[in-house]
């Protein structure tokens, strides 16, 4: 009998290593947003077609618009566009360099821009991995995740690459330790990774939850996981040579967390809960708890920080409209 419990034991495990990643349920998408049932908070203006990703710089704001691919430059204070720039490519979410430069991954044309704000001057493109959907700047150069081609490029300033494999669809992207270290979030493999910000190596891997998206990092830490499928919000701890990573507290928040901010100045974490049209703000630090909610605009999936102000501001996809909500 103990004989044939172990080769039931050897089978057992063999047909577990023969399943690959393809084999796991499909990445968390954005919850769909229901019909509102009361007025968004703050104030709303329309600032094009399919806005998704945003960064804030300065008192202008920068802002993805999908159909067309085009990046809105927005006068927060006149509440106005400025000027429309041109793109490969509707990108999906926005990074943000020290000094006011936006970055742009174009997803479908496989491009990266970056933007300087506030006045838009294009300095520089490049050609990325297979879908790049997030990027952050990082001690190296610019980080941007390929989703569909399961890696990490570098764009150097000298104009050179450097390509890791990382798990399975990159989704989510922060730089921490000023620039030293890059978390990635896989949400097809629903890991978090930790990379060195100046070679790309594998430095710790931890597990994200039952449907991971995105993530933020104050820069000494912890970071903030959006477990979209799992409703929640994860603390994560990385040691400050970052080879040890690990979830440390978890908050829970109906409605599918997607988009999220942060302001590190104030420690205040913004976050979006399309399912249920909210804004949450919450503490940024170990131990966060949800401190206001306020009405949102329609699926809205990213929000950034007006630095000057502590203002949210917040897109919304169904109608187009741009919000700002200040605390």
């Amino acid at each position: 009998m103990r004989s044939l419990l172990a080769v039931a034991a050897a089978v057992w495990l063999a047909g577990c290593g023969s399943e690959t990643v393809h084999d796991l349920p499909p990445a968390a998408e954005p919850p769909r947003s229901p019909p509102a049932t009361e007025a968004a908070a703050g104030t709303t203006f329309r600032v094009g077609d399919g806005p998704e990703g945003i960064v804030v710089y300065g008192g202008t704001a920068a802002v993805a618009l999908r159909d067309p691919a085009q990046l809105a430059l927005v006068d927060l204070d006149a509440r106005a566009v400025t000027g429309l720039i041109r793109l490969p490519g509707p990108p999906r979410h926005l990074g943000l360099a020290p000094g006011g430069t936006a970055l742009v991954p174009a997803e479908p044309a496989d491009r990266f821009l970056a933007v300087r704000l506030p006045g838009g001057k294009v300095t520089e493109r490049a050609v990325t991995g297979a879908y790049p959907h997030d990027v952050a700047a990082i001690a190296a150069g610019v980080a941007v995740g390929d989703e569909r081609g399961d890696s990490v490029t570098l764009l150097r300033p000298d104009d050179t690459t450097k390509r890791a494999e990382v798990a399975a669809q990159p989704g989510g992207l922060a730089a921490l330790r000023g620039g030293r270290l890059l978390a990635v979030v896989s949400v097809r493999e629903r890991v978090v990774e930790i990379l060195d910000g100046r070679t790309l190596e594998h430095l710790a891997r931890a597990p994200a939850g039952v449907g991971p998206t995105h993530i933020a990092c104050r820069d000494a830490g912890p970071c903030y996981v959006l477990d979209t499928r799992g409703d929640a919000v994860l603390v994560l701890r990385v040691s400050a040579d970052g080879r040890a990573a690990r979830v440390t507290r978890r908050v829970f928040m109906p409605g599918g967390p997607y988009g999220v901010a942060l302001d590190e100045a104030r420690r205040r974490l913004w976050v979006t809960t399309p399912g249920t049209n909210q804004l949450t703000l919450l503490p940024a630090h170990g131990r966060p708890r949800v401190l206001k909610r306020w009405p949102a605009v329609r699926q809205a999936d990213s929000v950034a920080v007006d630095e000057r102000t502590g203002a949210a501001v917040v897109t919304g996809r169904t109608a187009g409209l741009l919000q700002i909500v200040r605390p």
